[in-house]
């Protein structure tokens, strides 16, 4: 599904979740942590925008740069010594943007225990030109039912995006109109 109008069909043909979908994995060291002796929130979250922004320019075919990131969770710790993995692919794109879907598994790099998650993140990738303007994506086609599922949320976060965004803005003007200056 995308934001193109009803009728509108995109001329870039669609690409299936898979032909973008990515993991990136790394060992946590004593440079990621923080006072604490965890690995450091910043980290994590680089190394999502790292494997989101992978496959936002591989879905859209060239250069894509981060708009926006949404409920960064971080549902356990990370230690030094584990091995991260940052799973990433397309949920759902527009016209000019598309949102990844981000799961960050750890696991002790000495073990033979399954990976456990310990966090996860939803960013908004606009694709640009070499100018810096946006540019059309091609559609991401769903190819399972958790495919398809994952689509459905990210449009809701959409409708939850733009809704946040228009009552902020209302709001500015009203307070703009009765003579605040913020």
């Amino acid at each position: 599904m995308t934001d193109l109008a009803p009728g509108t069909e995109s001329t870039i043909p669609g690409k299936p979740t898979s032909a973008s979908r990515t993991t990136l994995s790394h060992i946590m060291t004593h440079a990621d942590t923080n006072l604490l002796g965890t690995v450091h929130g910043g980290v994590i979250m680089k190394l999502v925008d790292d494997a989101a922004g992978a496959v936002a320019g591989r879905h859209s075919g060239g250069p894509a740069v981060t708009a926006s990131m949404d409920e960064m969770a971080f549902l356990e710790p990370v230690r030094v010594g584990d091995l991260v993995h940052v799973k990433a692919q397309v949920n759902w794109t527009g016209r000019t943007s598309m949102e990844v879907g981000v799961r960050v598994l750890a696991e002790r790099w000495n073990e033979s225990t399954p990976a456990q998650q310990v966090g996860s993140a939803y960013l908004v990738f606009a694709a640009v030109d070499a100018d810096g303007k946006p540019r059309l994506v091609p559609p991401v086609i769903p190819e399972s039912d958790r495919d398809r599922r994952r689509s459905q949320e990210a449009q809701i976060r959409r409708t939850h995006r733009l809704a946040r965004r228009r009552a902020i803005m209302e709001l500015r003007e009203s307070r703009a109109a009765e003579g605040f200056d913020d």
